[in-house]
């Protein structure tokens, strides 16, 4: 089916004249320091009907990914672990929703349903593209037949740019750049073949605690990744600080043709967690040892408890050094006028476990809030529901057709998200959502308001937990309640699967 197009550049609203119409100076302006824990305000509230933005023409559109981000890791969601004071600034000016999961894990295929708005749960028609690829249910290339966003917002008249350092994107023939007209790779994350090893980044491997179940296969990217980083001296070296730095560049191009669509994919917090001194500082002192940088995605207890505290406290220190630059990335967007017309989205895909329930990384078969619970908000130009919460159960393909349904554009073809802007204006979705679902491998995932069930694609081995009484999902309630996690199987997951699960 043919995009209906809908071309609007040659019309976009100038910060100077979006202004001069709304009758506000340039003084009302208000900001906020690199590392500040302000509000990164709209100065315009009202605007005449006619500038009000619609039909995909002047908003703007910047997407925040941030990958492996817990949400009890951020302020604004109860965290007192980790400090956060940019992300708490942005739930204050936005929409933040309390129960966000993503619908498919790990990172690949959570970033397909969040491209896409299609589901990639339940992993129909999955292959290994290649030798060296992740072996994961659903870890594919984008589906051919399946438009992105980028490409739908490109034939709009948006000009579209992609930032980002999550090198499984940049696998041959994975194709996530589609749609966008300028896109940038932050060389060098995890496995990235991107520097020759030598002797020198060889040795380095002995300053970290390489272990556990898949210890050889940690070895082996951390090896790599210590080439990759050799000789990193300033803040900026890092990664995220790169990726929001070029975000920033892409923003003072992006002022210049708008309207535009921006996505800035980080991967920090993810694994190897080695932030600056003074960010570990803030959480963990006077350890010593080999560092846990990364973890061998199993059981924990191969690990000490005073590893594992510092392993959380470098992961907090990945937090905070995120936090900081995307604050510096939120100034800048506040430098250059782009708070009274640009809607931002900032997700995370999935979280990490970090011993709770005795494992360490994302293990398919422990689906806990540590994994699952995710960071999900929306700062719309004209402050809706500034500072308030939903309880909607949301995910990572809602976020096509929720930039879609605020830009007025319809799509292609029908989407499996739910657009969320009614949410904006205190109404409702067009669907119910009295419950979700989620796939991880061969481990599906449910939950409602009352119970959480994580089990095998066939439904063996389920594990039930009462969420009423038990948020964290410490006790299995399985046995005392027969027949609860049967339903939930039957009644959610293999009904939002459209019959029984593949198995490969």
């Amino acid at each position: 089916m043919a995009v209906r197009r809908n071309r609007l550049t040659n019309r976009t609203l100038t910060r100077r004249d979006f202004l001069k119409v709304a009758g506000a100076g340039a003084a009302g302006a208000a900001t906020l320091g690199a590392a500040g824990c302000g509000s990164f305000t709209n100065t315009i509230t009202q605007m005449p009907e006619e500038y009000l933005p619609s039909g995909g023409s002047r908003m703007n559109v910047v997407l925040v990914l941030i990958d492996s981000l817990r949400k009890d890791h951020v302020g604004a969601y109860g965290s007192k672990v980790a400090k956060t004071p940019n992300l708490d600034a942005v739930a204050k000016d936005s929409l933040r929703f309390t129960r966000s999961y993503p619908e498919s894990i790990p990172s690949i295929p959570a970033r397909r349903g969040i491209h896409t708005g299609i589901r990639t749960f339940p992993f129909k028609n999955w292959e290994r593209w290649y030798s060296e690829d992740v072996g994961l249910w659903g870890w594919q290339p984008i589906p051919r037949d399946q438009t992105t966003l980028a490409e739908i917002l490109s034939e709009e008249g948006f000009y579209n740019l992609f930032v980002t350092d999550t090198l499984h994107q940049f696998r041959p023939f994975y194709d996530f750049h589609r749609g966008f007209h300028a896109f940038h790779f932050v060389r060098g994350q995890e496995r990235d073949f991107f520097r020759p090893q030598t002797a020198e980044s060889k040795k380095k491997i002995e300053e970290a605690l390489i272990g556990g179940p898949n210890g050889s296969h940690a070895e082996e990217i951390m090896l790599q990744y210590y080439a990759n980083t050799l000789g990193r001296e300033r803040e900026e070296d890092w990664f995220a600080p790169q990726v929001f730095l070029k975000g920033m560049e892409f923003l003072e191009a992006a002022q210049q043709g708008q309207p535009f669509f921006l996505t800035v994919d980080v991967y920090d917090p993810h694994e190897p967690w080695d932030p600056p001194e003074k960010y570990t500082k803030m959480y963990s002192d006077g350890y010593g040892g080999p560092e846990p940088i990364t973890s061998s995605s199993g059981r924990s207890d191969w690990m000490t408890e005073a590893q594992l505290e510092r392993m959380r406290a470098l992961y907090a220190g990945e937090v905070s050094m995120m936090d900081h630059w995307l604050g510096n990335f939120m100034q800048k967007a506040e430098e250059l006028g782009l708070m009274e017309n640009t809607m931002f989205v900032f997700l995370s895909d999935h979280g990490h476990a970090f011993g709770e329930h005795g494992y360490a990384g994302k293990v398919v078969t422990a689906l806990y809030p540590e994994l699952t619970d995710t960071v999900f908000m929306i700062k719309h130009p004209q402050g809706k529901s500034a500072g308030k919460t939903s309880d909607f159960f949301v995910s990572t393909h809602d976020v096509t057709p929720t930039i879609l349904g605020a830009l007025g554009i319809e799509p292609p073809s029908p989407l499996q998200g739910q657009d969320l802007t009614p949410l904006l204006d205190g109404g409702e979705t067009e669907e119910a959502r009295p419950y979700f679902t989620a796939g991880y491998h061969d481990h599906v995932w449910a939950r409602d308001d009352r119970y959480a069930m994580f089990a095998r694609y066939d439904g063996a081995e389920a594990k039930l937990f009462d969420l009423e009484n038990d948020p964290k999902m410490d006790k299995n309630v399985s046995s005392g309640n027969p027949g609860v996690a049967k339903k939930m199987f039957t009644d959610y997951v293999i009904k939002d699967a459209g019959g029984p699960l593949p198995s490969y």
